[in-house]
């Protein structure tokens, strides 16, 4: 396992565990992302929820690669669920740029994970 690897799951591990936790707890700014993008606050604490679950799988993915990678590809999945969303709410490409980021960061753990395993 490489430090590169085990920093950057940290990192992609963070920024999802903070915004699904938001999502999860539908702080105001999440209602209102919730009801742009077109979910009910219900199905965007469930997507959060989903977040925070494959910031678990990312973790254990440290220990098991396989569980990491698959992990890591529903994450991804996610991130390129949440651009579809934004150009379907008709947002601006700089309303999407976290998605996008986070769904390379996953890639490159994906890319780590697969090296190592």
């Amino acid at each position: 396992m490489s430090l590169a690897l085990i920093v950057l799951t940290v990192v992609v591990g963070a920024v999802l565990a903070a915004a699904g936790t938001a999502k999860v707890a539908a702080v105001p700014d999440m209602r209102a992302r919730a009801a742009h993008l077109g979910f009910s606050v219900a199905s965007y604490r469930l997507i959060g929820g989903l977040e925070v679950a494959g910031v678990g799988g990312l973790a254990a993915g440290l220990a098991w690669a396989p569980i990491g990678i698959a992990a890591a590809l529903g994450l991804l999945a996610m991130m390129v669920g949440a651009v579809v969303c934004h150009v379907r709410a008709g947002d601006r490409l700089v309303e999407a740029v976290p998605a996008i980021v986070v769904g390379a960061a996953v890639v490159a753990v994906v890319v780590l994970q697969v090296r190592t395993a």
